[in-house]
């Protein structure tokens, strides 16, 4: 089973501390299996750690998160070298694919040298759930801001694209990261941008922003656009998810 039509699920949350374990998933995560249409059999998560050099540690905390939600989940690592004979073959197998943050920039870099972009195109279109959080929402998108070169936040520009929009994450937590998006879409460096704040997800059906969800309640989603040589600013309410 797929979902109907290409989607994302690009979020600035997912997971949450638990009790019996280091990390649980959260709403948004369980939410992009539901879009996925998966039912019957345990849903299959491809998870995705390049932007944090496929930390062992971090696999294995989502690896006992998916066993607390009942999920079958693969990790897709590329460092030293692919872990798997058929990476594309693999993507495919699965319902849903969740990229952990960190670089954005160097995930990006490392995805085109494994030819993992074009993959990532293709299981999109073929019905994979593609979903994050942090730089693992900014890569479905032209660009975004980004600490990856260091503390000072700069612009990253070359996405994957397949959703034709700026992204801006942690919007309520980190203060340098709105300014930064209002300066980027106002100078034409990115187009008209979503943001959401730390819990929130903003759900694409093929190219268009659906819906925006939340799994913290009072927080927003908004679309940035630029009018002249103004960044004007726009809340999208988000719905709230039910509790896992």
């Amino acid at each position: 089973m797929t979902a109907p039509q290409p989607t994302i699920v690009a979020t600035s949350g997912g997971h949450r501390a638990a009790a019996r374990t280091m990390v649980e998933f959260n709403a948004l995560v369980h939410h992009a299996v539901e879009l996925s249409g998966v039912h019957g059999r345990r849903p299959r998560v491809c998870y995705v750690g390049t932007a944090i050099g496929d930390a062992e540690h971090f696999a294995a905390r989502m690896a006992d998160a998916a066993r607390v939600a009942g999920f079958d989940l693969t990790p897709l690592k590329l460092f030293p070298m692919p872990n798997v004979e058929d990476v594309e073959g693999t993507v495919l197998d699965h319902d849903v694919v969740w990229v952990m943050g960190g670089s954005v920039a160097n995930l990006l870099a490392v995805w085109r040298v494994h030819g993992l972009d074009g993959i990532m195109r293709r299981a999109w279109q073929a019905g994979v759930v593609l979903s994050g959080v942090s730089a693992g929402s900014i890569c479905w998108f032209q660009g975004g801001t980004t600490d990856s070169y260091g503390p000072e936040l700069r612009p990253v520009t070359d996405g994957l694209g397949l959703l034709p929009y700026g992204n801006g994450v942690h919007y309520d937590s980190d203060e340098g990261r709105r300014p930064l998006i209002h300066r980027l879409v106002a100078e034409g460096t990115l187009p008209q941008a979503h943001c959401s704040d730390d819990g929130v997800g903003l759900v694409y059906r093929g190219t268009e922003l659906v819906e925006a969800v939340t799994e913290v309640p009072g927080k927003g989603a908004y679309r940035v656009t630029r009018d002249g040589d103004k960044a004007v600013e726009e809340r999208i309410e988000p719905r709230m998810l039910p509790g896992v």
